[in-house]
């Protein structure tokens, strides 16, 4: 979608941007064919893209490359990996050009390849730069500009050091937040340590809130049920869950009636998988192979009888150079049909 049509679509789209449950952000894996098929299970739920870093929306080319999307996708937040004031608020000013919803800056991400470039978490020890960034892009852009972080890096204290961060880029104008609910150690942890070996402390969460009753805090980290997402609810503004939501995304199915009040989008799975049907050919007729296109499809009849088979028709098949839209009827037609449910 080119950015002109981009922003029409936003423009027209009905469907408010309301935070109260969103799918996290996560690199290889909320693709714009995951939030394609994401959107056949919930309407309302806010979506991220994957983290795209300043440099590739300035200088990377096409662009259509990193900031394309599908209208579907609406309500849609672009997260940015960044640390100059100056160039996120130029890409914050491209994002909004292009329709997006949301800008939101990426303050978590422990990954050693966006350290070395001040990116991600290492960015909670410079609270300062934050700030400015947030504020020049809002300065930039009519539209929110919101920030993801952790509880706190290496030693920092959970306490007084998130207190700090949050209380000077709110200063500048920041007003969402969303918190992962865990430190990120930034030297003894890998990336995918840091997503399950520090503990959670949501009650550090729940303390930040009652702190700044003003402030939208959003709570990220370990959610694996609506149910849990529902408690939460009661002690802060936003959920948003990552893992759960893509390995078993029948999970979204129950979010718009459950959290929105709204009616659910897909009563069955099969529902479901055969509403991405004309989405995957539009991406096989531009050229996508239907192997990437259908991974993010994998966990979608978990626990149903011929979901295995689903699965392993798809990876032993969906990779060949000829696979084409026969391939996935011929997944679907693996799974039972009392199992659609």
């Amino acid at each position: 979608m080119t950015h002109n049509a981009a922003l029409q679509t936003r423009m027209n789209t009905s469907t408010a941007l309301d935070r109260t449950f969103s799918v996290a952000p996560m690199m290889d894996w909320t693709t714009r064919d995951y939030r394609a098929f994401a959107r056949t299970l919930t309407r309302r739920a806010l979506l991220y893209t994957e983290m795209v870093t300043t440099g590739a929306i300035l200088h990377g080319s096409p662009r259509e490359r990193f900031l394309g999307y599908d209208a579907v996708e609406h309500p849609l937040a672009l997260q940015l990996g960044g640390s100059d004031a100056g160039e996120l608020a130029e890409c914050a000013a491209i994002a909004e050009a292009w329709g997006y919803d949301e800008v939101n800056l990426n303050v978590g991400c422990p990954s050693d390849r966006v350290q070395n470039n001040l990116i991600g978490a290492c960015l909670m020890a410079h609270p300062e730069k934050v700030a400015a960034a947030v504020k020049a892009m809002q300065a930039a852009t009519t539209i929110p500009i919101t920030v993801k972080c952790r509880i706190g890096v290496d030693d920092q204290d959970e306490d007084e050091d998130l207190e700090r961060f949050i209380t000077t880029v709110a200063d500048a104008g920041g007003e969402i937040f969303t918190v992962h609910a865990r430190k990120a150690w930034l030297a003894g942890l890998s990336p995918k340590q840091n997503r399950d070996v520090p503990p959670l402390n949501y009650a550090r969460v729940h303390r930040l809130k009652m702190r700044h009753p003003t402030l939208h805090i959003g709570l990220n980290g370990g959610l694996k049920t609506l149910e849990a997402c529902a408690g939460e609810l009661e002690r802060v503004d936003s959920v948003m869950v990552g893992r759960e939501a893509y390995q078993n995304p029948w999970l979204l199915a129950d979010v718009d009636r459950r959290l929105f009040g709204a009616a659910n989008s897909a009563a069955e799975r099969m529902e479901a998988a055969l509403a991405f049907r004309p989405y995957i050919a539009r991406r096989l007729a531009e050229g996508a192979k239907l192997n990437h296109v259908t991974r993010h499809t994998l966990g979608l009849f978990q626990g149903c009888p011929g979901g295995r088979q689903f699965r392993r028709y798809l990876a032993e098949n969906a990779h060949r150079t000829d696979a084409g839209l026969s391939v996935y009827d011929d997944a679907l037609g693996r799974v039972k049909a009392p199992a659609a449910a």
